[in-house]
């Protein structure tokens, strides 16, 4: 097994990834669809939904590609990850969503410190996250169960879904959202608006847990080795 400190890079280098898909695709789609909000989220969509397959294929045999402390958080609550690894993925996981946004921002040549200013709060931003979050986790963990092989598309397919069919536009990813809060762009979160939003990931992935352990056993998991995955944005 690779070594903690591996993992941990790893864990951060996919999450940078995912965040510079995130909010790059965002501004370019936000410079080139002329603005049509619709076609600018599309493509902020496909780009997030690929880059999540990639992530999970190339790095899931390092540290089980959570990218994702709703899903490190899932995987020690079920005694798969041990809490003082999931600490360190945690912290891992923050410091690359940050520096995969300060990336984009350069890429772009726009100021690398920014704060947002878009508004995303109310109770059905609350309730489309919770449910977005049970949602990628029910995958993750439903699909292991006898297809590990699969999960990468899995995540990838459920997160273009769930851009598109939760109000909040589908973050599902505690990481990701504090690091959106962090770029003035198309995928940026007011900061004010995180606490609500990371509050009912968290509520969402323990309901996931307490889903899987009824309908998918841990035991039969275990035996067919799955890789993990995680969440996203727009």
């Amino acid at each position: 097994m690779p070594g903690l400190g591996q993992r941990a890079f790893a864990e951060s280098l996919g999450t940078a990834f995912l965040l510079a898909a995130v909010v790059g695709s965002g501004i370019m789609a936000q410079k080139l669809a002329g603005g049509n909000v619709a076609l600018a989220l599309l493509c902020n969509t496909i780009a997030t939904g690929a880059i999540l397959v990639v992530l999970i294929l190339m790095l899931a045999p390092i540290s089980g590609a959570h990218f994702n402390p709703a899903v490190t958080l899932a995987l020690a609550l079920r005694g798969e990850t041990s809490w003082t690894d999931a600490a360190i993925y945690l912290v891992a996981q923050l410091a690359g969503g940050i520096a995969g946004v300060e990336i984009a921002h350069l890429m772009f040549e726009l100021p690398i410190l920014q704060r947002s200013l878009t508004e995303r709060a109310g109770a059905g931003q609350w309730l489309a996250e919770a449910v977005a979050t049970f949602g990628l986790l029910s995958t993750i963990l439903g699909v292991r169960y006898r297809t590990p092989a699969a999960v990468p598309y899995a995540v990838g397919l459920y997160i273009t879904s769930a851009y598109w069919f939760t109000s909040s536009t589908s973050f599902a990813n505690p990481a990701v959202t504090i690091a959106r809060a962090l770029s003035d762009t198309f995928a940026g979160i007011a900061p004010r608006d995180v606490p609500g939003f990371i509050a009912a990931q968290f509520v969402g992935a323990v309901l996931a847990v307490v889903l899987a352990r009824w309908l998918w056993s841990r035991a039969s998991v275990k035996a067919n080795a799955a890789p993990i995955a995680s969440g996203k944005p727009a």
